[in-house]
């Protein structure tokens, strides 16, 4: 039995998510029939985290165990070609023995896309939050800092969040480009709640609006109120960036 380790690029329009649904397609169940198709195998497909309806990949990392002795070149190839289009693999290779794509991941990075115009870029449709209102993108910047470090992040994620422990380590956030332009925002952490990144994008767009000053932020976290973080952002600007992993 052999451990794949693959990496996945999805646009996530399409799907209910990362994880099977009974009420929809997602982007685990497509993986796993495919994978099948190729092996004549049933497969599961573990990947390193959920991400949720609309939200898209550059690089989700994922594993399989598989009798298949298919080369690896072969394996990609053949799965590859019969995924839809909006799904892919990029990389496919046998992992150490022992390797779990979820359980070995020391941290994530996600990106989130603001298109910050007056009029919609309709090429960015369903890539990007279109705001047509002026971003003070320097305010939005000076918020992101206090985002970094240990803290509770109740006030960041759904009140139906699974998780009863909510503290994560934001190891690094930044924010690159300008107001009337494509505003991109990283934020790499230890772990991620569900909807914590889009509830973040949220308190820093309304940062950018004037609806907060920066170190309100402060202020949020320590809440641990999710009414006291305002609205959530929308699922299409946000990407699973990279899955980072220490020795294995």
């Amino acid at each position: 039995m052999r451990t794949l380790k693959i990496v996945i690029v999805y646009d996530g329009a399409r799907y209910h998510g990362w994880q099977r649904q009974l009420n929809g397609v997602s982007i685990q169940q497509v993986l796993e029939e495919s994978v099948g198709r190729i092996t004549g195998r049933p497969a599961t497909v573990i990947g390193s985290g959920r991400t949720d309806a609309g939200v898209h990949a550059l690089a989700q990392v994922a594993h399989f165990r598989t009798e298949s002795d298919l080369a690896e070149a072969n394996l990609l190839r053949g799965i590859n070609s019969v995924l839809p289009k909006d799904i892919a693999i990029t990389d496919l290779r046998e992992a150490p023995e022992g390797f779990h794509a979820r359980f070995d991941a020391a941290s994530k990075v996600y990106l989130y896309r603001i298109v910050n115009r007056s009029v919609r870029d309709v090429f960015e449709r369903g890539r990007a939050w279109f705001i047509h209102r002026p971003l003070a993108v320097e305010r939005m910047r000076q918020a992101l800092p206090h985002f970094v470090g240990t803290h509770d992040f109740t006030s960041f994620c759904t009140v139906h969040c699974e998780s009863r422990d909510r503290i994560r380590t934001v190891l690094d956030a930044t924010l690159t480009g300008e107001a009337g332009d494509i505003i991109e925002t990283s934020v790499e952490a230890d772990g991620f709640l569900r909807y914590m990144v889009r509830t973040i994008m949220g308190v820093v767009v309304d940062v950018g609006l004037g609806k907060y000053p920066p170190e309100a932020v402060r202020e949020i976290l320590q809440a641990r109120d999710r009414c006291r973080a305002g609205m959530t952002a929308p699922a299409c600007g946000l990407f699973l960036k990279e899955v980072r992993y220490g020795p294995v």
